[in-house]
């Protein structure tokens, strides 16, 4: 039989491993080669039906979302239409959803068949992601995935990513390549949103917040957590919201925190100058 420690912490290796899981994807879109029947195919059609396939106009993109609840799993992977209307942007997220359901359904099962023959309760398992937009500026497209993931134990854990689409370039790219360095960029902010991150830990708290009078009154490194850049509808980007996850800059009982920090100039000297078009001050 497995003991109670022993489930936390097989419990606690799932989260990590599924968590890995579902913020990861192919490093690019995978080509697909066209068959001699294709081709042969596609050169039969007749001059006058080409003209009207191409006058016809493109379907708009929809949002995606993908359900799938068995007795070991509860699934679901969604992703706005903006992504889905990029081909090469919804093949990275279709085969990141692929991958961590894959993962998620195969320590479920194992988990399952443990707790069959060790005798305990099995909890049905969760894995839920899904992304939303933060910026689409003429530029970029910056999305944001949340995922939870609870595998069993006294609660579930949630953590988020992000993936920025340059339309220019035709590919993602992180952040930090936004960035003259990450030192640079981090310097230009990092005195207002300390400023910022205690204030919102002093209304969750109802009292104000002492720096360094413990470990959840200390400022948290800016640049270890995720950034992302956020921008009003058709509009440049004016905030980088830093997103902190539970128990990084607080007791998890006080949730997640999500500090925007606006645009300045001095951020602006710290974005690379064939980026810098792309950024507004923000209020």
């Amino acid at each position: 039989m497995i003991g109670a420690p022993e489930r936390v912490r097989r419990r606690l290796a799932l989260v990590c491993v599924l968590l890995a899981a579902a913020c990861s994807g192919p490093s690019g879109p995978a080509g697909n080669d066209a068959g001699n029947d294709s081709v042969n195919a596609a050169d039969a059609i007749g001059s006058n039906a080409a003209a009207t396939n191409a006058a016809a106009p493109a379907a708009p993109a929809k949002p995606f979302k993908l359900e799938d609840k068995s007795e070991a799993l509860e699934f679901s992977y969604a992703y706005p239409a903006q992504a889905a209307a990029i081909p090469a942007v919804a093949e990275k997220l279709t085969g990141q959803m692929d991958k961590a359901k894959a993962d998620a359904l195969k320590a479920a099962a194992e988990d399952q068949k443990s707790a069959k023959e060790a005798d305990y309760p099995f909890r049905q398992h969760s894995l839920q992601t899904t992304w939303t937009v933060h910026a689409d500026t003429p530029r970029f497209l910056g999305l944001v995935g949340e995922t939870y993931v609870y595998t069993g134990g006294a609660h579930g854990m949630t953590a988020w990513s992000g993936l920025l689409w340059d339309k220019q370039a035709a590919k993602d790219i992180p952040v930090t390549a936004l960035m003259t360095s990450p030192a640079a960029f981090a310097a230009s902010m990092s005195g207002r949103f300390c400023d910022a991150l205690d204030d919102a830990r002093a209304e969750k708290r109802g009292e104000k917040v002492k720096r360094g009078a413990d470990d959840f009154s200390i400022c948290v490194d800016p640049m270890q957590q995720v950034l992302t850049p956020e921008a009003g509808k058709g509009g440049g980007i004016d905030r980088i919201r830093v997103i902190i996850g539970p128990y990084e800059a607080g007791p998890y009982a006080e949730g997640s925190y999500e500090i925007d920090v606006p645009v300045d100039a001095a951020m602006i000297k710290a974005i690379k100058p064939e980026y810098r078009a792309a950024f507004v001050a923000g209020r």
